[in-house]
């Protein structure tokens, strides 16, 4: 059986990689996406560009009042459903885009399965709606109110949604060829969509989480005891980032695989001073 391209960064020794994967090519990220929109999230409140307690539709005037809150998206609490309706197995999202997206957010009274602020339940619908609100708040396109409010500021370049081919990293395939990666740079982009360089996801990791070079880690972090992390999984990659309150940081990501087992790795390396990380 192959083995699973991996790339391995921790805080205290060399970056590690195997089996052809490497730390300056874009890979999928997927759901650590949602560190970045939180950030900008928490970035443009800090400007005075809107409130995080601002009901949806102050910031997306097409939407019906649900009580939604961006603080609700952010946090997935909002009560939107993991995912938008009509998704597929093959390509999940690509039929997602900025068309249907509109055309949701008139019915999102319709769509939400819980009033907000009951039930934590994780959704890549709720971050692509607070995406959108961003956008429509900032008057520019998800990777320019990125690069201004985060990206610039945190002096990370190797993020994009539409990375050059040439750099690209995919997952290998049946006679050595690249597996088709799913379809996430339309509405479902801020929950999801973009890529990065494994590095480029440890210099985030480090500025946003231990430096903290931007205020508070935003909600957009999962916690546990002294760990933030977040993680990411597309259909053949998968990435782990968690960092320590006492330093320790790793980033793992796989190109194929299970997406736990990445989790898995991710976890076992904090854990490998006997220190307990929950």
């Amino acid at each position: 059986m192959p083995r699973t391209p991996t790339c391995v960064l921790t805080g205290t020794s060399a970056a590690r990689v195997a089996d052809g994967h490497a730390v300056d090519r874009f890979v999928e990220i997927g759901s650590f996406t949602k560190v970045l929109t939180g950030t900008a999230l928490m970035r443009m409140a800090a400007a005075g560009l809107l409130d995080v307690d601002d009901p949806l539709e102050r910031r997306l005037p097409t939407a019906p009042r649900t009580g939604i809150t961006l603080r609700h998206l952010a946090e997935h609490t909002s009560g939107l459903p993991r995912l938008p309706p009509g998704t597929t197995v093959r390509d999940p999202y690509a039929a997602f885009d900025a068309a249907a997206l509109h055309r949701l957010l008139g019915r999102l009274d319709q769509v939400v399965v819980r009033p907000p602020g009951q039930q934590e339940e994780y959704s890549n619908l709720g971050y692509a709606v607070l995406g959108a609100a961003l956008v429509s708040t900032a008057g520019t396109a998800y990777e320019e109110l990125l690069a201004e409010h985060v990206l610039g500021p945190l002096d990370v370049q190797e993020v994009s949604a539409r990375p050059d081919a040439g750099r690209r990293l995919l997952s290998p395939g049946l006679f050595g060829r690249d597996r088709r990666p799913w379809t996430m740079d339309g509405a479902i982009l801020p929950a999801g969509g973009l890529w990065a360089t494994p590095r480029a996801v440890a210099d985030l990791l480090v500025r946003l989480v231990i430096e903290r070079r931007l205020g508070d880690p935003a909600p957009s972090w999962q916690t546990a005891g002294p760990l933030h992390w977040h993680n990411g999984a597309t259909r053949h990659a998968s990435v782990f980032a968690g960092a320590m309150a006492d330093g320790r940081w790793v980033v793992v990501h796989r190109l194929g695989g299970r997406s736990d087992a990445t989790d898995e790795m991710g976890i076992d390396l904090l854990r490998g001073d006997g220190s307990p990380v929950s």
